[in-house]
């Protein structure tokens, strides 16, 4: 039988995610999922790990109501402060494909993680009006990149661990793929690669398409510093995509919104 080994909420896009025992799935993924993010002060141009690798060691916290976030880093104080789900909002934009609003959470924010990271940056909030989809296969999303989950099986890790151990190179924790669901109990590695439609809890989710990974899988998610080649060197060998890129894990949508806990089967339909 195949369960759900861990449940992950990312409440701010590129900061480190936070392990659930429960998750509230809506038609945007698990509640409060991507909800904040870092951009530029100048322009508005989102920040994540490809371009500043040191927000991983970012631990937010937020109660949940949304209503109050707090930040946390390694030697620095914590910063908590009261959500804004309105007031003045920025320009933002996306891969440079996606341009729309986010509403500003104030100086305070701004300037912890400003001093944090070295550049100037504000924290935004998804306004309530926020609406955002790829398409219609996509799913509606906050400010995640395409999708509304992404999910991995151990198996999958596995397997792809013993091939980085044949390099003589040191093994990747899960979490250098960020997903917000992973399956245990799949003997066979990358079954979720063949899956399309399935229910786990009271949602029903759906296959989208492959998960391309990027040099976000190189990030050592606690310290924030890069530590290639691994795993997409491996990856290269065996998990090339027809379209380019390298793939591992799945992106999901959800066609029907519930509720999903650690230990709950996957029903494959």
């Amino acid at each position: 039988m195949a369960t759900v080994s861990d449940l992950l909420v990312y409440p701010v896009k590129g900061c480190a995610g936070v392990p659930l025992t429960r998750a509230q799935v809506l038609p945007t993924g698990v509640r409060h999922d991507r909800t904040f993010m870092f951009v530029r002060a100048d322009d508005g141009v989102f920040r994540c790990q490809r371009s500043t690798p040191r927000l991983s060691v970012i631990r937010p916290d937020l109660a949940a109501d949304g209503a109050k976030l707090t930040l946390s880093a390694p030697d620095v104080q914590s910063l908590a402060f009261d959500v804004a789900p309105e007031g003045r909002r920025l320009a933002v934009s996306l891969h440079g494909v996606w341009h729309g609003e986010g509403v500003d959470q104030g100086d305070e924010a701004a300037e912890w993680a400003s001093d944090l990271i070295g550049d100037s940056l504000r924290l935004v909030r998804v306004p309530a009006d926020h609406r955002r989809s790829v398409d219609d296969r996509h799913g509606d999303i906050t400010f995640s990149d395409s999708t509304p989950l992404h999910l991995l099986s151990l198996s999958s890790l596995d397997d792809l661990n013993a091939r980085i151990l044949e390099k003589g190179a040191e093994p990747v924790p899960m979490v250098r793929f960020r997903p917000n669901i992973v399956i245990s109990g799949w003997q066979t590695p990358y079954t979720e690669d063949d899956i399309r439609e399935f229910s786990i809890g009271t949602t029903r989710l759906r296959w989208v398409k492959p998960d391309i990974r990027c040099q976000v899988t190189m990030v050592d998610q606690p310290t924030g510093k890069r530590s290639g080649p691994e795993p997409l060197r491996t990856l290269a060998d065996y998990r090339r995509e027809p379209d380019g890129g390298v793939s591992f894990g799945i992106k999901v949508a959800v066609v029907t919104p519930g509720e999903i806990e650690v230990g709950d089967e996957i029903t494959v339909h």
